[in-house]
């Protein structure tokens, strides 16, 4: 791996090439280091707990994990497969020093990814994990002997999960029926427990992971087959989390797909109609679509956007005081249940506010009116000018005064490649088509390479 080893969501890549055994071991030891306050073998030793999802290569991975952290002096408690925010949540209950998750959420399994969190759950802020890459490799004084980390298995840990997020639900789930997609990954056994604890009678598919088929054409990513089973069975309504179960997307009786957005503007209204929405606000990111601001204005309720990306969601309602906040992709964070995006956490809210009103999920949906939205990716061009380029300017603006009130533009330039994103909502798919690949043209001609 080129340039810092830590990306905007811990440390991912090939698992085998880019994300190493070796890699993970030293990875561990620094930050036991860091985060364990451990190098100097003085007070109490840390402990740490260590999770991660069915893919084949996690398990070397998490052998090279438990190894690295033991040897650093840690204790290590095996959670075993399970979703990336019960590690979160698990860290925090457990009171351990420091978690570890082995995932690569939705990427296709031959990737991995390495997460660290902090003391409470936390995902860590950049000088921590600056912190971490300054002392990989190191010198080091190893403990020996009866100071060396001890490793033990913690059979309880779906189970505390599940009792975690029923414990957030006050109404039972008698009478609905639904279809569970657990993307043959980290909620495979904790997803369908916990629906039918609550009393849902569910239909699990895509629930046998064997290492090699996680998000495997299913899961969040993948619709397809979970809105066939919901017209199949009749059920009220289908969800699919991803391969760590982070987020999570829905599907109503018909088979229409309820995304991020909509599922956050049914938990903002609801919050709000209870008066639990902290601050009367809601945090999304700008690629939400047109139909939610205007949804949660009609509501009331005030929108505070950030970049992409759940670490600037976090940022924004860290400082700002707010619990609720999501993306489109079905990431959504209630800061006041849990310190990460949970799709088991933002599932059974849903489902238990169409049990409170009594609606479907159709209905509860149709709050906001979803825009039309094309996305253009524009190759080969300098980024760097996007935002200064006077002839891109002059042509935001003509666009934008095209859609007026019922529209509008974004020009994101990618974090890792040489392209603009070019986002246009419009009243009708013909016209968002039409602005977006007339914007994107103007783009690769003036910012050509």
């Amino acid at each position: 791996m080129a340039g810092r080893i830590f990306g905007t969501d811990g440390v991912r890549g090939l698992a085998n090439v880019d994300l190493t055994a070796e890699l993970a071991l030293d990875l561990s030891v620094a930050a036991a280091h860091v985060l364990g306050g451990v190098g100097a073998l003085t007070g109490p030793r840390p402990f740490a707990v260590v999770g991660r999802d069915p893919r084949a290569s996690g398990e070397f991975l998490e052998a090279a994990v438990v190894a690295g952290l033991a040897s650093a002096g840690v204790d290590v408690h095996r959670l075993g497969v399970l979703p990336t925010p019960a590690v979160a949540h698990l860290t925090a209950a457990r009171g351990a020093d420091l978690g570890v998750m082995l995932s690569a959420s939705h990427n296709p399994m031959p990737d991995n990814g390495l997460k660290f969190l902090a003391a409470g759950g936390n995902k860590l802020a950049d000088t921590l994990e600056d912190a971490i890459e300054a002392r990989l490799r190191e010198p080091w004084s190893r403990p020996t002997g009866e100071q060396v980390g001890r490793v033990t298995d913690d059979p309880a840990a779906v189970a505390d999960y599940v009792d975690y997020l029923a414990a957030t639900v006050d109404v039972p789930f008698d009478g609905v029926s639904m279809v569970f997609d657990a993307a043959n990954g980290a909620a495979s056994v904790a997803g369908p427990v916990l629906l039918r604890r609550l009393g849902a009678d569910v239909t699990a598919i895509h629930d046998q992971p064997d290492g090699l088929n996680i998000n495997d054409n299913c899961g969040s990513t993948h619709l397809g087959s979970l809105i066939a089973k919901v017209r199949e069975t009749g059920a009220d309504l289908g969800i699919a989390v991803d391969g760590d179960a982070d987020r999570c997307l829905a599907v109503d009786a018909a088979g229409e797909v309820v995304d991020g957005d909509q599922i956050l503007a049914i938990l903002a209204l609801a919050r709000k109609s209870q008066g639990t929405l902290t601050g009367n606000t809601v945090v999304a990111t700008v690629m939400s679509n047109l139909g939610f601001g205007k949804a949660m204005a009609a509501g009331g309720i005030e929108v505070r956007s950030t970049k992409v990306g759940d670490r600037y969601l976090l940022e924004e309602m860290k400082a700002g005081g707010f619990d609720l906040g999501g993306e489109q992709s079905g990431h959504v964070i209630m800061l006041d249940r849990a310190t990460t995006g949970d799709g088991l956490l933002a599932a059974i809210q849903v489902i238990a506010e169409m049990v409170r009103t009594q609606k479907s999920l159709a209905q509860l949906a149709g709050v906001m009116a979803k825009f039309p939205q094309v996305l253009v990716n524009v190759p080969g061009v300098d980024k760097t000018r996007c935002d200064t380029d006077p002839q891109v300017a002059a042509a935001v603006v003509a666009a934008a005064d095209e859609l007026g009130d019922s529209g509008r533009v974004l020009l994101r330039p990618s974090g890792t490649e040489s392209l603009v994103r070019v986002m246009v909502e419009a009243g009708t798919e013909v016209q968002a088509q039409s602005v977006a690949h007339r914007l994107a043209a103007v783009v690769a001609s003036a910012l050509r390479l």
